[in-house]
């Protein structure tokens, strides 16, 4: 496994980006950042990549690895991968003639922060 560290996710982290939008409104900067990682999440193909990925064996998975599952080409798959990197929810690296990818924590924190229902109030 390579010595890579996750990156926050456009320099923050989810705490500091993402409070709950039912306890407030997005602003136009952070909508704009999060639409682009949804999008990146609402096609199937891409949705199931980034789930292999995170489940592969420590963490990590040689695009070798994640053609397979998939009735579309490798470059289809290479598109796909790159649409979630650009959306800053999976870092690669090259590795001789094949690319590692992961997911960024961050990345799914900043999401998951985001749609998390207020706490219960205790009243």
């Amino acid at each position: 496994m390579s010595n890579h560290t996750a990156l926050p996710v456009l320099g923050r982290d989810a705490t500091e980006c993402c409070a709950p939008v039912v306890r407030e409104p997005l602003g136009e900067d952070a909508a704009v950042e999060l639409a682009r990682m949804f999008k990146a999440l609402s096609d199937p193909v891409r949705l199931r990549l980034l789930s292999l990925i995170a489940s592969h064996e420590g963490g990590e998975a040689c695009v070798c690895d994640l053609t397979g599952p998939f009735d579309v080409s490798q470059p289809t798959i290479s598109h796909h991968l790159k649409v979630l990197r650009e959306a800053g929810l999976v870092g690669s690296e090259r590795r001789g003639t094949w690319v590692y990818y992961w997911v960024l924590p961050a990345a799914l924190a900043r999401l998951s922060a985001l749609l998390a229902p207020p706490a219960a109030s205790t009243a």
